[in-house]
């Protein structure tokens, strides 16, 4: 999330009233969790596990939960509660961001809205899209030109992220959006995640079929097929070309590269190069796994 000005160092510690470390020159331009942390970030991190890859990130300002060197050309805030801190700033800026902002959907003229379709505040629709009866599009989403989103279709809803803790599971608060680019059709039953602080996005001229789920901070490319119930997990990059076939399901944090092709019921748990065709759960490669299960049925018949 981008910051509506520039935040000194010293104006963020003092927002969640945490010990400011390192670099006292340095500013902060935008907010985001670690996955999506460009140069001039806040970030936060609360795992031992994470400290490495947070501190070596590209991100600006990191909220900790201990002291510890910082970085070159970093600056830390120590604080006992760096997820609720992230929390309190990122509710902080989007209201501070809002309030710059009208929140009357903009829907072009040409567009089309059913009754019982549900526009939220700050919405953005594009010329001749389509809305059917049922659908909920939440605050902030952007729809491009030439969209369809069919029958109880919701866009937007918070990403899952959850803080696990001994009696409770901490919710992260979702303020990113969803963007959906020009040509796109939805189908009936979808469901598409907002960003936790970025947009999860549906490329253009791409198709879903009904009963798709998209994870938060997904970003899926051009001219993609997903057929029913596909489910892709948060923080997944779906390049250009790619198709689903129904039922697959993509595990968090990889990347399917362009043109790939994943058959029916497959389980992809790690990235996949493109130009291939995959089947399997791991996902293989689907001569391959074609071949395994060949053998296999060879093997029983002579059992």
């Amino acid at each position: 999330m981008k910051l509506h000005r520039d935040y000194t160092l010293t104006e963020i510690a003092q927002l969640v009233s945490g010990e400011a470390i390192g670099e006292a020159g340095i500013s902060s331009t935008g907010i985001n969790e670690i996955h999506l942390v460009n140069e001039g970030d806040i970030a936060f991190v609360d795992h031992p596990k994470y400290y490495k890859p947070t501190l070596n990130s590209v991100a600006s300002v990191i909220i900790i939960d201990q002291k510890t060197d910082c970085p070159h050309g970093k600056a830390l805030i120590v604080h006992p509660e760096p997820f609720n801190a992230f929390n309190f700033l990122t509710q902080h800026f989007k209201k501070e961001i809002e309030q710059q902002l009208s929140p009357d959907p903009v829907i072009h003229g040409s567009a089309k809205v059913m009754p019982g379709a549900y526009i939220g505040n700050y919405v953005k629709i594009g010329e001749r899209s389509i809305i059917h009866p049922g659908a909920v599009i939440y605050d902030h989403c952007v729809i491009g030109d030439d969209v369809t989103i069919h029958a109880n279709t919701v866009i937007g809803s918070d990403a899952f992220y959850f803080k696990r803790r001994e009696n409770k599971h901490d919710k992260l608060i979702s303020v990113g959006n969803v963007v959906i680019e020009n040509g796109v059709e939805i189908g009936s039953g979808c469901t598409i995640d907002r960003g936790s602080t970025g947009s999860t996005i549906i490329g253009e001229g791409s198709k879903l079929d009904n009963q798709v789920h998209i994870g938060h901070d997904t970003v899926i490319g051009k001219m993609c097929l997903f057929a029913a119930q596909v489910g892709i997990a948060g923080c997944v990059t779906i390049k250009d070309n790619v198709v689903m076939w129904g039922q697959v399901g993509c595990a968090a944090n990889i990347e399917v590269g362009e043109g790939a092709v994943v058959y029916a019921q497959s389980g992809v748990a790690k990235s996949l190069n493109g130009g291939q065709t995959y089947f399997g759960s791991p996902a293989i490669d689907a001569r391959l796994k074609m071949r395994e299960i060949a053998t296999i049925s060879n093997l029983t018949r002579k059992l």
